[in-house]
């Protein structure tokens, strides 16, 4: 089974080829214009998919060595996402799905990012809990059978990447803010400034970054000229990552499995996945997703496409885009 994958859900434009789990090709055409406005414009993440739709598809193809006659079916991500970018391109992959009279199937998004890491790794067993820690979400899962999940916990605000984009704003950096902050903080001292972590070590898995940045934004403000801004990132992202560690293994403790995987693009920071290995230890199995399949990509759409399609799932051509589609 060939399938192609398409994603456009905020301002990656991507597609990719899955032939049989593997995946031949991976297209990610990043969209550098937002960096202008300091972030993801919506009706300019719209347009910017528009334009390279055709040319992500067709490098794809042409990468894969793969025709378009050859195709099975295609898989495209309908929500979550900014609502213009979906329908972006969900109408791409239907008029596909159309002209080449082949089947169509909806996928969800965050789902695809927990199947990210069964491309990394076609051997995980169930259960496992999944920390999906991406710009729009922070979740813990535990991950039963596919699609048997149950919701562990979740930020009742801002999730942790948009932490990071918004203090990286405060602070001055370009966007994304996440990279910038984790390269900033390389050479800073984590311990100089204590910003507050709440839900720290509570019995709740729930997340909260809202007042962090907050804290953020009020003390770059009084701050001094003796401040050195890499401790100021150092501390800020040590103020996310403690959180999400300590959920995470609370999580994972408390639901007595021996793997745990991490998903979204906050899982290609190198401090948190230190600081991971540091607290759950050796005796489980911590699995990231490679760094290309961290962040938004049209692999795992295509991936978790044909898993679904090989069971017989699919969409029909009038499905809509929910742009706060949960998993559950």
């Amino acid at each position: 089974m060939i399938i192609l994958g398409i994603e456009s859900s905020c301002d990656e434009t991507a597609a990719a080829i899955c032939k049989n789990g593997n995946i031949l090709s991976s297209i990610v055409s990043s969209q550098q214009i937002h960096k202008d406005f300091g972030g993801v414009v919506p009706e300019v993440a719209s347009r910017e998919h528009e334009r390279l739709l055709n040319y992500s598809v067709e490098k794809a193809l042409d990468e894969a060595e793969i025709a378009l006659s050859d195709l099975d079916g295609v898989g495209v991500t309908q929500g979550p996402g900014l609502a213009g970018a979906l329908i972006t391109g969900v109408c791409f992959a239907k008029g596909l799905s159309q002209s080449l009279n082949i089947p169509i199937l909806g996928i969800n998004h965050l789902e695809a990012h927990i199947y990210a890491n069964f491309l990394t790794d076609p051997t995980l067993v169930y259960p496992l809990v999944c920390l999906l820690v991406s710009g729009g979400h922070t979740q813990l899962w535990l991950v039963k059978e596919m699609a048997d999940y149950e919701l562990l916990g979740e930020s009742r605000d801002d999730a942790a990447g948009e932490a990071f984009d918004k203090g990286g704003r405060i602070l001055g950096l370009d966007y994304p803010g996440g990279p910038a902050i984790e390269k900033m903080a390389h050479n800073g001292d984590c311990k100089a400034i204590d910003f507050p972590r709440a839900f720290y070590k509570d019995e709740s898995l729930e997340f909260s970054f809202s007042g962090l940045k907050t804290s953020l934004l009020y003390f770059m403000e009084k701050k001094d000229k003796s401040v050195v801004l890499a401790d100021v990132a150092a501390s800020y992202q040590k103020a996310i990552l403690d959180v999400l560690v300590y959920k995470l293994a609370t999580a994972v403790k408390r639901k007595n499995v021996r793997t745990c995987v991490i998903a979204g693009g906050v899982a290609a920071n190198n401090e948190l996945r230190n600081m991971v290995k540091k607290t759950i230890g050796d005796e489980i199995s911590v699995l990231y997703p490679e760094p290309a399949l961290c962040t938004d990509n049209a692999a795992m759409v295509a991936y978790l496409s044909q898993l679904y399609m090989e069971k017989g799932f699919t969409s029909p051509i009038d499905f809509d885009v929910f742009p706060n589609l949960k998993v559950v």
